[in-house]
């Protein structure tokens, strides 16, 4: 019987050293070696897949590095990576919502738990931005405190500093639409950012 595998590899960047791993055709993981949760989510994610975990390459992680070049170049791009994210109900909801927010804006975490129908729920929809294991993919750095505060971020505030920063100054982003209201999120956004995550249910 094969053994089911995650290959992982590591990918500098300007900002921090991530962590990349496929599992089959997709990407599993990409997040930040200097965070706190590092080492457990790429255990949750070996029990959760019933996987071992170890370095190599794969056309998937290729396809994942050829577009962080392009990303840390400074080209807009969408994302074309097979994702597979692993959470429970709510945390897919959240993740699914990332993908809404388009590259150069912003949200809140509050605004972030209206649209999904839980206004009371920022610190829950903060708690599972903060379990996003596909950092960049899964853009959880475009949520941010609602008087303007950067929040946290797995990857430390430097990095996601460095990642809005660099997202604004992309032609066609500016002031004007950073950050943008949720109903700048339009259908072809969404479509375009979803239709490579594949979302797996855990619970």
């Amino acid at each position: 019987m094969p053994t089911r595998r995650i290959t992982t590899r590591h990918y500098p960047t300007p900002c921090g050293s991530l962590l990349l791993g496929s599992f089959g055709n997709a990407l599993c993981l990409c997040d930040w070696v200097a965070g706190k949760h590092h080492t457990r989510t790429l255990a949750t994610l070996q029990r959760h897949l019933q996987a071992t975990a170890g370095t190599g390459d794969s056309p998937t992680l290729q396809q994942a590095c050829a577009e962080l070049d392009a990303c840390f170049r400074g080209s807009r791009i969408h994302f074309r990576t097979t994702l597979l994210p692993l959470g429970s109900s709510f945390r897919l909801a959240v993740w699914q919502e990332l993908l809404r927010i388009p590259c150069g804006c912003t949200t809140s975490y509050g605004e972030l738990a209206r649209q999904l129908g839980r206004p009371s729920a920022a610190r829950a929809v903060a708690s599972a931005i903060g379990a996003n294991a596909l950092s960049l993919f899964i853009p959880c750095h475009r949520v941010i405190g609602s008087r303007g505060s950067l929040g946290g971020y797995r990857g430390g505030l430097q990095a996601k500093r460095f990642l809005l920063e660099q997202e604004q100054a992309l032609p066609g982003s500016g002031p004007a639409a950073y950050p943008c209201p949720s109903s700048h999120y339009s259908a072809k956004d969404t479509a375009q950012s979803q239709q490579n995550a594949d979302f797996t249910l855990f619970t």
